[in-house]
């Protein structure tokens, strides 16, 4: 009988503390439809892209898409402490939105056709074109000026296919794995321009080491709706962060972090695009 009585009190405790773990629920939050409550939210985002999504040696963020992430997050109903930034390289990230390892990318993604076919977009939030860096007394005005000049961009971009088959063909173009060994190219003389997204260009040469030192020509050569990756289907979170970005636009908030964070590199950035253009 005795036997019986604590076999019974014992699972009288077990009960009460599945039930407990039931209703307090869990830490990792990245699959919530934006509710912040005790919990926390994943979002992707560079990590190397000074003026955009930068980790600082102190371990903090910096960038105007932290700054956009961050907005967004806090009208999710998240504090800046139950967020959780997660670095996502362009290659994954449309695998780590499927995984549900982050709820949202703010990472200079481009809304494309392809890309919709895999993840659903809010935004765009920032209109981008494919540009030149140059040194600030370069001679280079427009993209054909480039053929028997040095270029440098990463291996594989866009950007550097976009040049080779239409702009300057007979540019000689070094590949490399990163744009900071192009932009440390262009200061040294190694290379005459860096071409990728203007804003990714604006928020290298707006670093203290480079301010005054480089320019951007200013040459539009493609245009590149940033977007905020979210699961495919979860249109709920589309809906709510579409109303995010409009109200960032309207209260000033979108303007004054494009001026923080490209300001220094004379960027002359496109007025906040239409919320919901081009994301269907």
């Amino acid at each position: 009988m005795k036997l019986r009585k604590v076999t019974a009190a014992s699972a009288a405790v077990l009960a009460l503390s599945l039930a407990a773990t039931a209703c307090g629920g869990s830490d990792d939050d990245s699959s919530s439809s934006g509710s912040g409550g005790g919990g926390k939210v994943k979002v992707g985002i560079k990590y190397d892209q000074p003026g955009l999504g930068l980790k600082k040696p102190d371990g903090s963020f910096a960038g105007f898409d932290v700054d956009v992430a961050t907005y967004v997050a806090k009208e999710l109903g998240y504090k800046p402490d139950q967020i959780e930034f997660v670095e996502t390289k362009s290659a994954d990230r449309e695998n780590a939105l499927a995984r549900g390892d982050v709820k949202y990318i703010v990472a200079t993604y481009s809304i494309t056709d392809e890309r919709k076919q895999k993840v659903d977009f809010a935004g765009p939030y920032l209109l981008a074109h494919q540009d030149l860096l140059l040194k600030k007394d370069s001679k280079i005005s427009k993209g054909t000026d480039l053929n028997g000049k040095n270029l440098c961009s990463v291996t594989g971009s866009t950007s550097a296919q976009n040049v080779q088959k239409t702009i300057a063909p007979k540019a000689n173009l070094k590949q490399v794995s990163s744009y900071s060994e192009c932009i440390a190219g262009l200061q040294s003389g190694a290379v005459d321009a860096v071409t990728t997204d203007d804003s990714i260009l604006a928020g290298f040469a707006s670093q203290d080491q480079y301010k005054g030192k480089f320019k951007l020509a200013g040459l539009k050569l493609s245009n590149e709706n940033y977007g905020i990756g979210v699961k495919k289907g979860d249109t709920a979170t589309v809906d709510k962060i579409n109303k995010a970005l409009e109200k960032m636009v309207s209260d000033g908030s979108w303007q004054k972090a494009v001026d923080a964070n490209f300001g220094p590199a004379d960027y002359n950035n496109e007025p906040a695009p239409k919320i919901g253009q081009l994301v269907k």
